[in-house]
């Protein structure tokens, strides 16, 4: 073989070795987990979320989603990485607990504030998969009828409230099923002013709230405990647009998420103080 042969020779296989190096180097790095330009959000390059107003811990801290601390805010930013948006394109709204969940277009692409996942309301929106899932827990004060009960039948004579259209008032109804019926408030915050007036004996929100609401907010706050029983459990999703095009990749990314233990993982760093309470038989 000349000289020049194997010049040429030598020029091919060096060609042939950089194309499957750059093959191999192409085939290793990860593609985007989403494509945010394939997406239909409502801002093109943007996902909105909806919150409450105010947001409480340990959902969010200091009513401040947009810092990602708080549980509920480092799931929406765990989501929103896993569909392809860094956090800076992350926007925050606020909306009132029912107005989310009623029909109608939103201003947001999902909306997260410890909505459980019902059929009926599966009616109006459309729910991903569940990122949390807890039980209803009863709380009163000291000095309360309340204070000392330790089973369901001790509540069923008490005055017992919720927040309206949640399934805390639900719970109630199913399981205590007081004499004297549910009292329905407006929101939490209602509900729990009523309680430390002395207007009702005692209200039911979720297990993490509860554990919030006895040791921050009620001066002399009890836990009397939790409901038992399948029923009462809660299972909660991030809600969208009925029929939404993004439910199936926000599903998704929620799926991912709970299969990789990222969303255990966020619930061991926000909710680990907030584990335990006594059973109510």
């Amino acid at each position: 073989m000349t000289s020049s042969k194997r010049f040429k020779t030598g020029l091919v296989a060096l060609a042939t070795a950089t194309a499957l190096l750059l093959a191999g180097c192409a085939s290793a790095t990860p593609e985007p987990t989403e494509s945010t330009d394939a997406l239909p959000t409502l801002t093109a390059g943007k996902l909105t979320i909806g919150t409450g107003e105010p947001a409480y811990e340990p959902w969010v801290v200091g009513d401040a989603p947009e810092s990602g601390e708080g549980f509920e805010a480092a799931v929406a930013y765990a989501v929103a990485e896993e569909l392809g948006f860094a956090a800076s394109d992350v926007v925050w709204v606020r909306t009132t607990f029912d107005e989310a969940i009623a029909p109608g277009l939103k201003n947001f692409d999902f909306n997260l504030q410890q909505y459980s996942i019902t059929d009926e309301r599966k009616a109006a929106v459309d729910f991903s998969s569940p990122y949390y899932e807890t039980t209803q827990t009863v709380i009163t004060v000291e000095g309360s009828a309340a204070a000392s009960a330790t089973t369901v039948a001790e509540l069923k004579g008490l005055q017992i409230g919720a927040a309206t259209g949640t399934t805390s008032f639900a719970a109630i109804e199913s399981v205590i099923k007081p004499t004297a019926g549910a009292k329905a408030f407006n929101s939490n915050d209602d509900a729990k002013a009523a309680l430390e007036a002395g207007q009702i004996d005692a209200i039911v929100v979720d297990l993490p709230t509860a554990l919030y609401l006895t040791a921050v907010e009620l001066t002399g706050g009890k836990i009397v405990g939790q409901l038992s029983g399948a029923a009462v459990g809660d299972q909660f999703g991030l809600v969208l647009d009925k029929d939404s095009p993004l439910t199936a990749a926000v599903t998704a990314a929620v799926d991912r998420l709970r299969a990789s233990g990222k969303l255990q993982e966020l619930a061991d760093q926000w909710l680990a103080d907030y584990a335990g309470a006594p059973v109510l038989k």
